[in-house]
């Protein structure tokens, strides 16, 4: 246990927002799913998820609480734990309320689709008033869009290409994000976590 938390001081960690697993490679490194005070996740896109290292520093800080655990466990020469697969923060955290403008941002706005067709792969992203027109980069300017619309309308206006928006961009609140980010469910989630996790998916009978 020492040689785990050899490297865990008062003012290391894990960042409480934004450092999460995006792509843990299934179960096998046994990610803990990492709720704020109020039992609800810190993020469901990317889904807060810390690695088991991260997670077991937390609770020897005592900066969480186990909530549910793995069948598999660590060991040192004089400790064993069970591997936390849900741990809930001691301290709350206030979610950000300004959303940052980025291409990941955007892209979940848009919900990963192109603005213009609804296809989705490929994306990149596009001025609706194009800048050689002097539309500027910003929220209300920028949406996700495919190659293939994205190079066909090139520096036109969307009335010259024949394009119409799927919903009008916007700036987007942090809620707002948080709810779009319930729509993607990862493909790898552990019986465990489920109780709290709420997706837009239909309740069975």
């Amino acid at each position: 246990m020492s040689a785990l938390l050899e490297a865990a001081t008062p003012g290391s960690g894990p960042d409480f927002r934004t450092e999460f697993i995006r792509n843990p490679a299934g179960l096998r490194h046994f990610p803990a799913l990492v709720l704020n005070a109020d039992y609800r996740p810190l993020s469901y896109y990317p889904l807060s998820l810390w690695a088991w290292q991260d997670a077991v520093k937390a609770a020897f800080l005592d900066r969480v609480t186990i909530v549910s655990e793995y069948e598999e466990v660590v060991r040192s020469p004089t400790t064993t734990i069970r591997i936390p697969s849900v741990v809930v923060l001691r301290d709350y955290v206030a979610p950000q309320k300004r959303v940052a403008f980025t291409r990941f941002n955007l892209f979940l706005r848009d919900e990963f689709a192109c603005q213009y067709c609804g296809s989705r792969g490929d994306l990149t992203f596009d001025h609706v008033v194009p800048r050689a027109r002097g539309g500027i980069t910003s929220w209300e300017n920028v949406v996700a869009a495919c190659g293939r619309c994205n190079l066909r309308k090139g520096s036109k206006s969307l009335r010259q290409v024949g394009f119409t928006l799927r919903r009008a961009p916007r700036r987007p609140g942090a809620a707002e994000l948080m709810n779009t980010g319930r729509k993607f469910p990862p493909g790898h989630l552990h019986e465990s976590w489920m109780d709290f996790l709420y997706w837009d998916a239909e309740l069975e009978a």
